[in-house]
C-alpha cells in the first residue's frame, strides 16, 4: 500500500536500524506525529513466550499515572445493592439479563470495559462468544470480576488498562496522547513496562522482551532499546 507524503516525511526521521532509548523514542514520536488531531500513543511489546501454553500467558491490568487521555465507558453486571453501588460509582450502564438481551439482539457495544460481580458471572458467561473475541470478557486477573465495584470503576475511569498477549505473542496498549508530552508519556511507558516485566511467567525461557515499539496513530513505528528495561 502506498503511503502518503505526510507519513513518508515522518518515516524519514526514523532510522529503522536503530533501537532508541525510551526518552529518545518518545521525543522522536512527538516529532513524527503530524496528523491534524491529537494522536494516541501505542506501545507494542513482543514477548519471548508461547501464548498457546496456559503457563506462558501474560495478562493483567495497571493504572497509568496520567491515564490514556480517553474517558472509558463502563458496563457493570450487578444486582441489588451492588447495582446501586455501581451507579453511584459512575458506571455508564448497569444491569443483568436485560443487558445480555440487548447485546445479543442489537449487537450493542457502546462501552469500553465490562465489569461484573462474581455472582453475575453465570449470566455474563452466556456472552462469552460475543465478548471474548473483543477482549471485553470480565476476568479476575484484570480486576473486572470483583465485589469492590467502587474501586474497580474508579481505577478504570482514572486510566486503568488491561494488557494481554495476542495470538502472535504481542501486547498492544495505549499509553496516552501525543499532547501529554515526553514526561507524562515516559511515566506511563515505565508503569506499563514494569508491570509486563513483573508478570513474566516462570515457564518463560530465554529472552523475555523480544522487541518494544512505540507508534502514534498515524506515525511510523519506533524501536525501543530493551537492554535496560529488564
Amino acid at each position: 500500500m502506498k503511503k502518503g507524503k505526510r507519513y513518508t516525511a515522518a518515516a524519514s526521521l526514523v532510522d529503522r536500524s536503530v533501537s532508541y532509548e525510551p526518552a529518545e523514542a518518545l521525543e522522536l514520536l512527538q516529532q513524527t506525529a503530524k496528523a491534524k488531531f491529537d494522536e494516541s500513543v501505542e506501545l507494542h511489546i513482543r514477548l519471548g513466550v508461547d501464548s498457546r501454553h496456559a503457563d506462558q500467558q501474560v495478562r493483567g491490568a495497571v493504572v497509568l499515572p496520567h491515564g490514556t487521555g480517553r474517558t472509558k465507558r463502563v458496563l457493570v453486571f450487578a444486582k441489588g445493592p451492588k447495582a446501586d453501588e455501581a451507579t453511584a460509582a459512575g458506571a455508564d450502564f448497569v444491569g443483568g439479563d436485560e443487558l445480555v438481551a440487548k447485546i445479543t439482539s442489537e449487537n450493542w457495544f457502546d462501552y469500553d470495559v465490562v465489569v461484573a460481580t462474581p455472582d453475575m458471572m453465570g449470566v455474563v458467561g452466556r456472552l462469552g462468544k460475543v465478548l471474548g473475541p473483543k477482549g471485553l470478557m470480565p476476568n479476575p486477573k484484570s480486576g473486572t470480576v470483583t465485589m469492590d465495584l467502587t474501586k474497580a470503576i474508579a481505577e478504570i475511569k482514572a486510566g486503568k488498562i488491561e494488557y494481554r498477549l495476542d495470538k502472535t505473542n504481542i501486547i498492544h496498549c495505549p499509553i496516552g496522547k501525543v499532547s501529554f508530552g515526553g514526561e507524562k508519556l515516559a511515566d506511563n511507558f515505565k508503569t506499563l513496562m514494569d508491570a509486563v516485566i513483573k508478570a513474566k511467567p516462570a515457564a518463560a525461557k530465554g529472552h523475555y522482551l523480544k522487541s518494544v515499539t512505540l507508534s502514534s496513530t498515524m506515525g511510523p513505528g519506533i524501536r525501543v532499546n530493551t537492554t535496560k528495561l529488564g
